[in-house]
């Protein structure tokens, strides 16, 4: 019989996938000379899987390939499941053991431990109290910390600015959503096609001065 923890996390996944939830990116250097920019912040996506209901308040942070660097849900599941859930997606080639650190503020680090990985992911969790909400509404910022394959700490800040209002107002609708989506891929592809650009003049440099 599947668990419970797997369940969750199945629906938060699908629901991640049928949304479409892609909604913020951190660029690199060069790319953040662009004017274009992809959609930011904090947001709400409802959706209804199978036998249960979803509301996911989320900031995810994603590099200009469009690969996710942090994500953070807040899963309030109704149904056959009913569930609040914190959960930090991170990319593979993490340790297990350290799970991911959550800080508020500098405040003391709080652990989360992994319970999920894809080929391309891995989601850590811990119970969604109110207390924790509390503490995203009065604070500035999340300093989420995961462990690289090379014993390295990898800390990613998240602005909690916009959290309260995306908590607490009604969620997107489904053209938003959509239009978050459509944003996000015209950014990934311009940035893809900046980068071919800028290495195809390196290389014509490279053979102009040989």
């Amino acid at each position: 019989m599947t668990s419970l923890t797997t369940d969750i996390c199945r629906a938060s996944v699908l629901a991640a996938g049928v949304l479409g939830l892609l909604a913020a990116a951190t660029v690199p250097s060069t790319a953040q000379q662009q004017p274009q920019q992809p959609p930011k912040g904090w947001f709400k996506a409802c959706a209804k899987q199978e036998d249960v209901d979803i509301c996911n308040v989320q900031n995810i942070v994603s590099a200009s390939t469009g690969q996710v660097v942090t994500g953070v849900s807040l899963l309030e599941i109704k149904g056959k499941v009913n569930k609040k859930v914190f959960q930090v997606t991170v990319p593979t080639g993490r340790l297990v053991p350290p799970g991911i650190g959550l800080q508020i503020d500098g405040g003391k680090a709080q652990k989360l431990d992994y319970v999920l990985c894809f080929p391309d992911r891995c989601i850590a969790e811990a119970p969604l109290s109110d207390q924790l909400v509390a503490s995203f509404k009065k604070g500035s910022e999340l300093t989420l910390t995961s462990v690289n394959s090379q014993n390295q700490g990898n800390p990613v800040k998240v602005s909690l600015a916009g959290f309260t209002d995306a908590f607490d107002g009604a969620p997107l609708q489904q053209s938003d959503i959509e239009d978050r989506q459509k944003k996000l891929q015209e950014f990934v592809a311009k940035n893809n096609e900046d980068f071919a650009k800028k290495l195809k003049e390196e290389q014509e440099k490279a053979k102009a001065g040989n």
